[in-house]
Formats: structure tokens, sequence, C-alpha cells
């Protein structure tokens, strides 16, 4: 391997410096960039990424980060296993003295506990090891290494296995412990195969193995090994003493504390600290690939989304705008209204004198406020139709991105409908007064541009709110309005009805595209961009070049 190029064949300080400077501060930028990722969108395989992401911080921040910043602390053995496999026991045997909680109860490791050699004082490195474990100094644990027992991975207490994991990850080493009639169950190889992903050094103890069965067991532990691609796991067996309280005798253990003398002295534990760091690195890689992945995968669905909600614009516009242009507005409720102004304030019963009509100011106080009443129709004819189309805009939206044929993620994005109603009730009331005040606007711009006989005539028999009225009337799609402007005024408002007409025609696709923004605004988020991936492959290529 590259890594192994990289650093094999020189000395510590070499190794040391090598590591030190240049991997770990990648490997703090990936930290970075690892915890800033975010996959907001339920994609297939969206969980088991976060998951992934998650174990990919805890193995920067418990093992690879920690190590780096300090490469001359001990190497970190921990014995691992299952409830009942005997670790405590065996952890206190090497040691040779009662130092960690063994017994029946169960779990019996409530509380970590850390051993190193008081040589190595100055150099034991503070971390989340030791923050979680309480530290021993013993003469018993050789030069260059610490002994860590951890809880058992799958203790009843919930708090006892998420420390247990957290410390398998900050190892530099892993002594896992299982039983002859445990070795086959799915957790040992769970942990195993949790190692191996990461790049851990590890090594096995097979404990309390009946010596008349102590070859067939480690011949099918050993095939099994080889299976799982662990063809260079250390393997020890120690057979099954019986009942028994207390230490185990020095010849069951032998073995094990040969393998950890072996390690021992800061330049052979050096050795074991490089080659898990080096595992690690080299495994780093295909988990930033999956996780960078992942993210793309969250773009590519982002942007699927962004087009099939963007399709359906073209289409809701339109429709938005037919309905104002066809007349809608002024449906059954304005024209009730109309027919009984015409009666009660005879609004459109009118004298003319030459080219203008002839009213009273008393005529036209009555006339303008019967208008207010059909105004007020107006309105809420225009709050209903625009309503309406930001309503069946978002029931089209609905559909795409929710039904059977609705691209991945779609129903993630949809705002609720609920809270999308009460929003656009609360707004269209307030975007129908804009136009009505704009027909204000108009007339007022008409009878200050054109103070002809016939216009100031007609602001009289109307009033200049109600020649607004009928300017919004007619817009509205009253043909009654338009011909009574017309006799009124001749061509005089004909530009500003179709100008007024326009602009409802503008604000209803306004709503519909108020409707569009809601749902693209959960789009609109950093993680979902082309880009997002961009710093993980940065940093994949960096992990590549030096490792």
């Amino acid at each position: 391997m590259r890594s192994s190029r990289f650093l094999g064949g020189r000395s510590g300080a070499d190794a040391d410096a090598e590591i030190g400077l240049t991997v770990y501060d990648v490997a703090k930028d990936l930290r970075r960039d690892v915890a800033a990722v975010r996959l907001p969108m339920p994609l297939d395989g969206a969980a088991e990424a976060e998951g992934s992401r998650d174990r990919l911080l805890a193995q920067l921040d418990e093992h690879l980060l920690p190590r780096m910043a300090e490469l001359s602390s001990p190497a970190i053995v921990v014995v691992a296993g299952s409830t009942g496999a005997g670790k405590s026991t065996l952890y206190n045997s090497l040691l040779g003295e009662e130092i960690s909680a063994a017994g029946v109860l169960r779990p019996t490791t409530r509380e970590p506990v850390l051993a190193f050699n008081p040589a190595d004082a100055d150099v034991i490195a503070e971390g989340p090891v030791t923050e979680l474990s309480r530290v021993v100094h013993h003469e018993g644990v050789p030069r260059g290494t610490a002994l860590l027992d951890a809880p058992d991975l799958d203790s009843f207490v919930q708090e006892n296995r998420s420390t247990a994991q957290q410390l398998l990850e900050a190892a530099d080493l892993w002594l896992f412990v299982t039983t002859a009639s445990r070795y086959g169950d799915a957790l040992p190889w769970q942990a195993l195969a949790r190692a191996t992903e990461r790049g851990a050094s590890v090594a096995m103890v097979l404990n309390r193995v009946p010596r008349e069965d102590l070859v067939t067991i480690r011949g099918d532990l050993m095939s099994r090994l080889r299976a799982h691609g662990m063809v260079d796991t250390p393997l020890f067996v120690v057979p099954d003493v019986g009942p028994h309280e207390g230490l185990l005798e020095d010849k069951p253990v032998a073995q094990v504390k040969r393998w950890l003398t072996m390690l021992a002295g800061p330049e052979r534990s050096r050795a074991v600290v490089v080659r898990t760091l080096k595992g690690s690195l080299n495994a780093l890689p295909g988990w930033v690939t999956s996780l960078a992945d992942a993210v793309e995968a969250q773009a590519a669905a982002a942007t699927t989304l962004r087009r099939t909600v963007e399709a359906e614009v073209p289409a809701a516009r339109g429709l938005a705008r037919d309905a104002v242009g066809a007349g809608v507005v002024a449906g059954a409720a304005v024209e009730a209204r109309w027919r009984e102004l015409s009666g009660t304030a005879r609004i459109d019963r009118l004298k003319f004198r030459g080219d203008h009509v002839r009213s009273t100011r008393r005529a036209g106080r009555i006339r303008s406020a019967g208008l207010d009443l059909l105004r007020e129709d107006i309105r809420q004819a225009a709050e209903h139709t625009l309503t309406a189309s930001g309503a069946r805009v978002a029931d089209r939206l609905r559909a795409v991105l929710d039904g059977p044929a609705a691209p991945p993620g779609g129903a993630a994005v949809l705002p609720d409908a609920d809270d999308r109603a009460t929003d656009r009730e609360q707004a269209v009331p307030a975007t129908v007064s804009a136009w009505a005040d704009e027909a204000d606007r108009r007339v007022a711009d008409v009878l200050g541009a054109e103070p002809s006989r016939p216009v100031t005539a007609a602001a009289r028999a109307f009033g200049e709110r109600g020649l607004a009225t009928l300017l919004l009337a007619a817009a509205a799609g009253s043909d009654d309005a338009r011909r009574l402007l017309d006799r009124v005024l001749g061509d005089v408002l004909d530009d500003q009805v179709d100008a007024l007409r326009d602009d409802l025609a503008d604000r209803a696709a306004a709503v519909v595209d108020r409707e569009v923004d809601a749902v693209l605004e959960g789009l609109d988020s950093p993680h979902l961009a082309d880009d997002a991936a961009s710093p993980l492959r940065l940093r994949l290529a960096e992990l590549r070049r030096l490792t």
C-alpha cells in the first residue's frame, strides 16, 4: 500500500513527523467536513449513511486525531467481549491483581479501567479513554502499552454498551474475548467486522475451552477467521479450568502475557500504533467515498424534484391568469349585486347632456355608497379566485411529489397542507386590497390628467371611489360595468380596464409562485447543492495522496 511505502523504513521520529504534521492536518479538515454533512432527504440508504458518518466521526474523535496528536503515548489494548466471557477475570490475571471487578453479578464492569506502567506516566495522553476510565498505575503492565478493561458489548445497560463501543473506537489494538460456547454468536463477528472495517489491529482470546474439545473448537474458529479475511489475527486459547474464584493461574494466561510483553517498549508498541493508524487511514477513503456518494445522491434527488416542481409552473400560472382573463371574478355574486344596485342605487339609470352625464352630488353619493357594496363583493370574489388558484397548484404539487410516480424524497419537501392553507388565506386578502388600491390610483391619475367635462361629470355622478369600483368590476369581467363606463366616458378608461385585469392576472400568477416557492424552499439548502460533496471529494483526494 502507499501508506506502507509512505511510512515504512523510516525512524520513529520520521514517522511521527509524517503522520503528525501532514495526515493529522488532513484528518482535522476531514473531521470538520464530515461533521458538516447533513442528509435531509429520506432516500434509500440515507439512514445507513448517517450511521456511517457518525461512526466516522467517532473514529476520528476517539482514535485517529487523539492518537496522531500524541504518537508517543502507550498503545491502548482494549480487552472487550460479551457478557460472561470472563474478560475481567482475564484482565486481572494478566496484571496479577484484582484491579477490575469480576464475578457472577452482571454487569461486572460498570466502570472502564485503564492500567499503564508508572514509567509511562509522563507520556500518557489525555483523551477520550482517560476521561471515561478509572486510571491505574500498575507495574504489571508492560511499558509502552496501556491495558483497558471495557464494559460488556451486549450489556443490558445502554450506557455501558455505548461506552464499550466508544472505547473500542479509541483503541490501538483489540483483544477480543469470547468463549467456547459463544464464539459462534453474532455479536463477536459483528464486533470483529467493525474492527476490520476501520482497519484496527485485532487479537482474539477463546476462553473456557474444554480440553477434550480444544483442537476441534480451535480449528473451527480458525476457519471462521479465515472466512472473514482475518488470517493474521493472533488467537489465544485459554482452557476451561472449572469453577473458581479470583485470578487464573499463570499457565492458562501465559501465552497472552508473552504476547503483551512482545509489544512492550516504545519502539515496538509504536509499531502497533502505526500499524493500526495505517489500517484506519486506509479504511477512511472507503467511508468517505460512501458518504460523498450519499451526499451526491441527495443533490441529484433535489435536482430532480426541482425540475418536477418547475415543470408544473407554466401550466399553473396559465390557469391562474386564464381564470382572471375569462372574467371568473365577476361571477354570480357580483352580477346579483349589480342587479340589486340597479334598482336601489340606480347606478345605471343616468341622464346625459351632450357628451357628459348629468347628476346631482346627492345622487352621486348614493351611487358611490351602493358601489361600496359591489366593491366588497368584487374583493371577496377576487380573493376566492386567487385562493382557488393557489390551492389548485398546491394540490397538483402534492400529487406529483407524493403520488405513485413521485420522485424519491418528494413527500419530504412538501410543506404542511394546513399551514399552506393558512398562509394563503392570510396573504391573498392583502394582495386583493393592493389591487383595489391600484384601481383608486389609476382613476385619480385619469382625473388629474384629463380634467375634461365628461370626466368631471362622471366623478360627480359616481364619486371618485365609485368610479374606481366600476373600473374594478369591468376588470373583473363585468360586462354591465364595462358598458356603463363606455356610456359615461367612452374609451377613456378602456386601457385602464385592460391594465387592471392584467394586474390581477399577475397577482394570481404570483399566488401560484408562492405555492411553488414554499415547496422549493424545502430544497433550498446548502446540503442539497450540486457541489455539496465537493469538500468530501477534496479530502478524499488528499487522503489518497497521503496514504
